[in-house]
This record gives C-alpha cells, sequence and structure tokens, in this order.
C-alpha cells in the first residue's frame, strides 16, 4: 500500500493495544485513526487503501481513517508509551506490520481534550472497567498541550466521575 509497515492508531481502537477484550462500549467506533510511525507525510495514501467505502472496509467490517501525530492531544511523553501490537501477516505475504497504540491513559486523555459527551462516556467506561486509574489520568493532566484553564476543566470532570 505505501511501503511502510509501521503504524500509529490514535483513536479509541487503540485500546485494543493494551486490552485483549475491552467492554463493548469501548469499541463502538467502525474506524481506526492511524498514520505511519516514520513517514506521517504518507497518511493521505491510508484513505484511498483502508478508508470508508474501500474494499478493505467491505472485507473487514472496519476503516482506517488517516491523521497525523498532531492528532493526539495526549499528554507529553505519550509517544514513549507507545504499545506495540504485532499483526499477523497477511498469508500472501512476508511483511510484518506493527500498531502502535496510544496508551490507555493518554488515549482517555486525549479523547476527554476533544470533549464530546461520547468521549466522556468512554471515559467513564474504562474507568469503570478498571482499565484506567483515575489517579493516573489526574496526574498527567496537568501535561496535556492545552491552556491551563481545560486542564483544570478536564481534572475537575474526572474527580467528579471518580466520586460519583
Amino acid at each position: 500500500m505505501i511501503g511502510e509497515d509501521d503504524f500509529v492508531v490514535i483513536g479509541s481502537q487503540a485500546i485494543l493495544g493494551a486490552v485483549a477484550e475491552p467492554p463493548e462500549d469501548l469499541l463502538q467506533s467502525m474506524e481506526a485513526d492511524i498514520y505511519p510511525r516514520h513517514r506521517s507525510d504518507l497518511s493521505d495514501r491510508i484513505d484511498g487503501a483502508l478508508g470508508d467505502g474501500s474494499p478493505f472496509e467491505e472485507q473487514f467490517g472496519y476503516f482506517a481513517h488517516a491523521v497525523g501525530p498532531e492528532t493526539a492531544k495526549a499528554p507529553v511523553g505519550w509517544e514513549e508509551r507507545l504499545i506495540r501490537m504485532d499483526i499477523p501477516p497477511r498469508v500472501t505475504s512476508d511483511r510484518k506490520p506493527v500498531a502502535w497504540c496510544l496508551e490507555p491513559h493518554d488515549l482517555v486523555l486525549a479523547k476527554l481534550v476533544r470533549g464530546s459527551e461520547r468521549d466522556w462516556d468512554y471515559a467513564k467506561s474504562a474507568i469503570r472497567a478498571s482499565i484506567v486509574d483515575i489517579r493516573v489520568l489526574l496526574l498527567r493532566t496537568s501535561s496535556l498541550p492545552v491552556v491551563a484553564e481545560q486542564q483544570m476543566l478536564i481534572a475537575a470532570n474526572l474527580r467528579a466521575i471518580s466520586q460519583g
């Protein structure tokens, strides 16, 4: 497709890198937000080959959405915490693809930066399932790449969830 084997997964499906069988409500999205780890400039080729309406989607029931590293509004150091997930090669290929998935705490916080109701539901589910620890979320909130007011709002909402 694009000659790359390492891909970073930053959307909700990144949970699969850390949790083999996550709760169903964490798997609602039919798209995987990805980019080539070492050649993010090739991201636009992903949509054509693996994107919405592609033969890939027809065959596997989900599709890829091309993004870039700047899309992840995750806490500082997230790239060092990526979780490696080896993907079995296709029968006709000797290539060994690797998905580098956001660590669950970084994933949840990146979703909370976006802040939709669906993102907060995702966070609540991950907390309820003990996939993430509220203390780690609160600790990393201060290193989110957003203004201090938004960091404080996210932290306050997380505290409310943990007490509710």
